[in-house]
C-alpha cells in the first residue's frame, strides 16, 4: 500500500539510539503506518515521544505526517509546531499536509452539496411505497427479493439491482459498495435464495420469469417478452406492479384491448393509487398517432393540455359498501370527471359545453392505430368493444395451487419452516449472530471468525476472503436475523442460551483460565505481544468478547508444556493489522500456581490458584522494612551506574524504576520496584520464575540482593 510518507522519512534526522527511543516500536510503528493503520501508529510515536526527556523532531515530524494522512489535521498542525520549534521546516516537508488539506476540501464539497439534494429531494410516494414493503422485498425494485445479495454492511438486495451502474451505495445504510470483491463478481446468497425459492415458490417462479420478460423487452424481443409475462401473471396474478408493466408491453405491440384489462386489473389491485396509471398512460396522452387526444374540457384551443399526472390524480371513486371503489373502468373514470386543476375549473362551470367534448377512454381506443392483422370492431356496438360487465370480471385464479400474495403481506407457510434449512454449515447448530460472506455463504459470526483465523478462504467454496477480513467488520445480516426472531422465536432463544453458557464459562477465571505461553510476566509491568497464532487469535478474541480482558501468560515447558507459575495479564488496547495479526497492549495483574493442565479449541487451559505474599507483624515487620530501603537503595545505585545506552533501553522497554513503596504489604504481590528490578536484571527465565512463585516478600528480597551483588561485582570496572 503506497501510504504517501515513505519518501519523506528519509530526511528526518532523529537518533535511533536516544533515551527512551525503542527501535522495536518504531518498526511496529512503521509496519501499521504501511499498512494504513495510522491511529496505532500514532498511538506508539506518542508513548515513544512521552518518554523523552527532550522531543525529538523525527518523532514528531513522523506523527505528524501521520497524524495528516489520519486526516486529524488539527492534531497534525501541533507536531508541525512542536517540530519546527526545534528546527525551521522546509517546504518539502509540509506537502503531506497540504495534500491532505486539499483532499478534505475536495471530497467534502461533493458530499455536501449530495446531501443538500437528498433533502430535497424526498419523495412522499416513495416512503409511502417503503413502508408498504414487507420483509422480503428488496428496497429497489419493490419486488420480492430475486438472487437475493447481501452486502459486507448487512441488507440485502436483488443482485440485478445491485448490478445496475448506477447503483454504488446500500440504500439502506447508505454504505459505499465495493462490487469487485469477487472475482466472479456479486453473488446471491444462497441460504436465502434457497429459503425464498421453498417458502414463495410461485412469485420466485413469477419474479424470474418477470426478469426475463424484461431482458427480451429491451431486446425489442416484444412477442418472446410477452410470453414470460404471460408466464409471471400466470404464477402471481395479484402483483400490480407485473400487471402495469404487461399493460406497457401490450400497448408497444398495439394490443389496446388487452392492455385495458390489465389496467383495469391494477384499479382493482391498487384502487387508490393514480400514480400507477398515471405511468402506464403517459404514452396514450403523448400518442402523435391519436386521432383525438384526451384532453380535459376546454373553452379555447389555446387552454394547457393537463399532464396523465395531473388528470389522473382528480379522478374521485365513490367507495361502494363493499369497500372497493365503484366505476373503475377507464369509460366512466374519465367521463365523469368533474374537477381538474386552476386552469380548467372555470370552462367546466360554463353550460355552452355538451358532454360529447369529453372523450371517454373507449372512444379514443377506438380512434387508435389498429395493430397488424387485428380487425376494428364497430365503435357504436358499445358491447363489443370490452364492456364494463366483462371489465369487472374477476381475474381468472392462478394456475399455481399456491395463491398469490400481494406486497406488504407476504407470511411464510407454518408447514414450510424448517429450522434445519438455517443451520450453520460448521458449528451444524441454528445460525447465531448470521454474517454472509461476499461469495454468498452464510454462517455464524463466531464460526467465520475462527475460520478466519487459520486460513482467508471461504469454508465452502474456498473463495478468497482477504479484503473482507481486512474490514474487520463483519455485520450480522439483518433478513436473516430477522427472520429468526419472527418464525423460529424459541429455537432462536434456545440457541442464544446455549451462546450465554457458553460466554459464562469462558468469562470464569476461577474455573478455567486461558494460557498464553510465551515470555515471562509480572505483576504491575507491561507486556506487549505480537499475536499471529490462530489458536491465540481466538484466545484474545474471547477475553475481549467475554469481558474479562484477562489471560494467564507463562513460560514454556518441556514435560507439562507450560510451567507451574505464571502471571495473569490484563488487555488495555488491541490493533489489529488487515491480515488478522494484532499488537496487544497489556499489563501484569496477579500471580498464579497451576493446579491442572486443560486445552480448549486448540489453546491451553489451566485451573489455578492466584498468590498472594504472606504478611509479617511485629519485629519481623521492622526487621522487612529495613531490608525494603536497603534492597531498593542498591537497586537505585546499580541503574545508576549503568551506561547510558543500556539505561535507555530499559528505560524504552520498562519505563522509569517505580517509586519506594511506604507500605510494602499493601499490595498482595509485593512492591511494584521489586517487579520491575526482576524484569530488568539479567536473569534467565527459570530464576525469575523461582523468584515470581515465593510468597514471602522477605524471600524475595534476599533473593534480589544477591542478584545485584552478583551483577555489580561481574560488571567490568
Amino acid at each position: 500500500m503506497d501510504t504517501g510518507i515513505q519518501s519523506s522519512s528519509e530526511h528526518f534526522a532523529h537518533e535511533p539510539s536516544a533515551p527512551g527511543v525503542c527501535a522495536e516500536m518504531l518498526e511496529v510503528a512503521e509496519e501499521a503506518r504501511r499498512a494504513g493503520d495510522y491511529e496505532l501508529a500514532v498511538e506508539i510515536y506518542s508513548s515513544q515521544l512521552s518518554e523523552l526527556h527532550q522531543p525529538d523532531r523525527g518523532l514528531c515530524m513522523r506523527k505528524a505526517d501521520t497524524l495528516a494522512r489520519a486526516g486529524r489535521i488539527a492534531d497534525a498542525l501541533d507536531s508541525y509546531c512542536i517540530a519546527a520549534d526545534l528546527h525551521r521546516l522546509r517546504p518539502e516537508e509540509l506537502r503531506l499536509l497540504v495534500e491532505s488539506i486539499a483532499r478534505t476540501i475536495r471530497v467534502k464539497e461533493p458530499q455536501a452539496s449530495a446531501s443538500a439534494n437528498a433533502a430535497t429531494c424526498s419523495d412522499p410516494d416513495e416512503l409511502e411505497e417503503e413502508h408498504a414493503l414487507d420483509l422480503f422485498s428488496c428496497r429497489l425494485c419493490k419486488c420480492l427479493l430475486s438472487e437475493p445479495t447481501t452486502l459486507v454492511c448487512g441488507h440485502t438486495f436483488c443482485k440485478r439491482c445491485l448490478e445496475d451502474a448506477a447503483v454504488n451505495e446500500c440504500k439502506s445504510c447508505r454504505t459505499s459498495m465495493n462490487k469487485s470483491w469477487c472475482t466472479s463478481g456479486l453473488r446471491a446468497n444462497v441460504i436465502l435464495s434457497g429459503l425464498l425459492d421453498k417458502w414463495f415458490e410461485a412469485e420466485s417462479q413469477s419474479r424470474r420469469c418477470w426478469l426475463e420478460g424484461e431482458s427480451l423487452w429491451k431486446k425489442q424481443d416484444l412477442q418472446g417478452a410477452l410470453e414470460k409475462y404471460n408466464q409471471a401473471v400466470d404464477l402471481a396474478s395479484s402483483i400490480a406492479s407485473l400487471r402495469a408493466q404487461r399493460a406497457e408491453l401490450q400497448m408497444d405491440m398495439k394490443n389496446f384491448n388487452q392492455a385495458i384489462q390489465d389496467a383495469d386489473s391494477v384499479c382493482r389491485l391498487l384502487p387508490a393509487s393514480p400514480k400507477i396509471l398515471s405511468e402506464m398512460f403517459s404514452s396514450i396522452f403523448q400518442n402523435d398517432s391519436l386521432v383525438t387526444r384526451l384532453h380535459p374540457l376546454q373553452t379555447t384551443n389555446s387552454s394547457p393540455r393537463i399532464k396523465p399526472s395531473s388528470l389522473l390524480s382528480s379522478l374521485h371513486f365513490p367507495l361502494t359498501r363493499d369497500g372497493a371503489r365503484a366505476g373503475c373502468s377507464k369509460d366512466a373514470a374519465l367521463s365523469n370527471n368533474k374537477a381538474c386543476d386552476g386552469s380548467s375549473s372555470s370552462s367546466l362551470n360554463q353550460p355552452e359545453h355538451s358532454i360529447e367534448e369529453s372523450k371517454s377512454l373507449a372512444a379514443v381506443l377506438s380512434s387508435l392505430p389498429v395493430a397488424p392483422g387485428v380487425k376494428r370492431k364497430c365503435l357504436a356496438d358499445a358491447s363489443a368493444f370490452v364492456p364494463p360487465s366483462k371489465i369487472l370480471k374477476a381475474d381468472p385464479p392462478s394456475s399455481s395451487h399456491t395463491p398469490p400474495v400481494q406486497r406488504g403481506t407476504r407470511t411464510v407457510p407454518p408447514h414450510l419452516l424448517d429450522s434445519a434449512d438455517m443451520e450453520c454449515s460448521l458449528c451444524m447448530r441454528l445460525f447465531y449472530e448470521p454474517v454472509t460472506t461476499p461469495c454468498g455463504h452464510t454462517f455464524c459470526l463466531k464460526c467465520l471468525e475462527r475460520c478466519l483465523d487459520h486460513n482467508p478462504n471461504c469454508p465452502l467454496c474456498k473463495e478468497n476472503l482477504s479484503e473482507f477480513l481486512a474490514t474487520r467488520g463483519y455485520k450480522k445480516t439483518f433478513l436473516m436475523e430477522e427472520v429468526l426472531q419472527r418464525y423460529l422465536r424459541e429455537e432462536l432463544e434456545e440457541r442464544r442460551k446455549v451462546h450465554e453458557e457458553e460466554m459464562k464459562e469462558l468469562s470464569n477465571l476461577n474455573q478455567e483460565v486461558p494460557i498464553f505461553i510465551c515470555t515471562m510476566a509480572f505483576p504491575t509491568i507491561p507486556c506487549p505481544l505480537h499475536v499471529f497464532e490462530p489458536r491465540y487469535r481466538l484466545m484474545i478474541r474471547r477475553a475481549m468478547e467475554t469481558g474479562t480482558k484477562q489471560f494467564g501468560m507463562c513460560i514454556s515447558d518441556q514435560l507439562k508444556g507450560f510451567a507451574d507459575h505464571g502471571c495473569m495479564l490484563e488487555v488495555r488496547d488491541v490493533k489489529f493489522f488487515p491480515d488478522g495479526r494484532s499488537v496487544v497492549d497489556t499489563i501484569g495483574m496477579s500471580r498464579f500456581k497451576v493446579l491442572s493442565h486443560g486445552q480448549r479449541d486448540g489453546y491451553n487451559t489451566a485451573k489455578i490458584e492466584y498468590l498472594e505474599d504472606k504478611k509479617v507483624e511485629g519485629e519481623e515487620l521492622t526487621e522487612l522494612l529495613k531490608l525494603h530501603d536497603s534492597v531498593y537503595d542498591q537497586a537505585t545505585a546499580w541503574f545508576t551506574s549503568l551506561k547510558d545506552n543500556m539505561k535507555s533501553q530499559i528505560l524504552s522497554h520498562f519505563g522509569h524504576l517505580p517509586a519506594k513503596d511506604p507500605d510494602p504489604q499493601g499490595n498482595p504481590s509485593g512492591p511494584a520496584w521489586c517487579w520491575w528490578l526482576l524484569a530488568v536484571l539479567p536473569l534467565e527465565n527459570k530464576a525469575q520464575l523461582t523468584i515470581l512463585a515465593m510468597t514471602s516478600l522477605k524471600d524475595r528480597l534476599i533473593a534480589i540482593r544477591r542478584v545485584l551483588i552478583f551483577v555489580t561485582r561481574k560488571r567490568p570496572r
